[in-house]
């Protein structure tokens, strides 16, 4: 009978943790974003559905480039709950983003989603690591119209492998997925990261650290 008991708490605890791995499910039909909402919440506090539009469920312009003039050559155009208040509590959002020739989208996480992305242009050279202890790096080269997954929270990347500009749609299982740039968090925090720390994480000199540091 204990054993019984036993597993039966493992099972519920193994259910609820399954189902808060995303988003909130919403109760109603929509919870339009209402950013000056007073009270606090897991995402947004809904405004009055009666004074719902159709511009709270819209966005325009992601057919036009992103500017990729930039250190890293590429240019993310996320669309998310910011940008369309109606995707409070829908649990998706998406991005555009564009590379120019030789551009990267740098090593990040996103901590509360999983990425689809989707290749409409050019030719991508994309990957993730999977998590300690093993590192393992998966890798793939994409063409026009291959899709490609990268599981929540591992670091990921992605190449433009092209002579041309590269264009991706990705879409994200959060609303809000939010996005870590493992260079721009490790190397550019505010206030620094001891350069001791990170002398001896990355087994180099603090004058190396110091020089990266001061790229950002």
């Amino acid at each position: 009978m204990a054993n019984t008991r036993f597993l039966f708490i493992g099972f519920l605890a193994l259910s609820c943790s399954l189902a808060l791995a995303s988003d909130p499910s919403p109760l109603q039909d929509f919870c339009v974003a209402a950013p000056t909402g007073q009270v606090f919440v897991n995402g947004l506090v809904c405004k009055d559905p009666k004074l719902a539009q159709a511009d709270d469920f819209f966005f325009t312009g992601l057919d036009k480039p992103g500017n990729t003039s930039n250190p890293v050559a590429s240019k993310v155009t996320p669309v998310n709950v910011a940008q369309i208040p109606g995707l409070n509590t829908l649990g998706i959002s998406m991005a555009r983003v564009d590379y120019a020739p030789y551009g990267i989208n740098p090593p990040h996480t996103h901590p509360r989603a999983t990425e689809i992305l989707t290749v409409l242009e050019g030719t991508l050279y994309v990957g993730f690591v999977t998590s300690n202890p093993e590192n393992r790096l998966i890798t793939k080269v994409l063409q026009k119209g291959d899709v490609f997954v990268f599981p929540q929270g591992l670091i990921h990347f992605q190449r433009n492998a092209g002579y041309g500009k590269a264009v991706a749609i990705a879409a994200l299982s959060s609303q809000n997925p939010g996005v870590i740039t493992i260079a721009n968090a490790v190397f550019g925090s505010n206030p620094p990261i001891s350069d001791d720390v990170l002398a001896k994480a990355f087994q180099v000199d603090k004058n190396i650290v110091d020089r990266i540091q001061a790229q950002f």
